[in-house]
């Protein structure tokens, strides 16, 4: 083959395996966008659920509060310290949303499962192998 034929080849080559990885990267990005935005960013439905989204989703994401396992006087001093940190919470409304997150995300509840991205999900199909 002439050195011409080998450089066009090597070109080519070069710009297939850089759309390979771009197109991948586009892919895994996708997948994790799509991952962030499953069930466990957001809080269940509740009698106090649009109160716990305005006092506590201003601050940090839902899956902070999903993976909490707390017993109702432990949702007590965690409600009290985040509005002592500065959560908009009406005080009228402090405790209705206590009883929200302490029925919804009490001890009693199953334990947080944290969402598989495509990424682990393939590695541990490949461990498994």
């Amino acid at each position: 083959m002439s050195r011409h034929k080998k450089s066009k080849l090597r070109k080519l080559s070069t710009i297939i395996l850089t759309l390979i990885v771009f197109g991948a990267a586009v892919t895994l990005a996708e997948s994790s966008s799509n991952s962030s935005s499953n069930s466990n960013d957001q809080l269940p439905a509740g009698p106090a659920k649009e109160k716990a989204e305005a006092g506590c989703l201003t601050c940090h994401e839902a899956r902070i509060i999903v993976q909490q396992r707390l017993t109702k006087p432990a949702w007590i001093k965690e409600v009290d310290k985040m509005i002592k940190w500065g959560a908009e919470v009406d005080p009228k409304d402090r405790d209705a949303l206590i009883d929200y997150l302490s029925a919804i995300f009490g001890p009693d509840q199953p334990a947080y499962a944290a969402p598989r991205s495509a990424t682990q999900s393939t590695v541990q199909t490949k461990a498994k192998k």
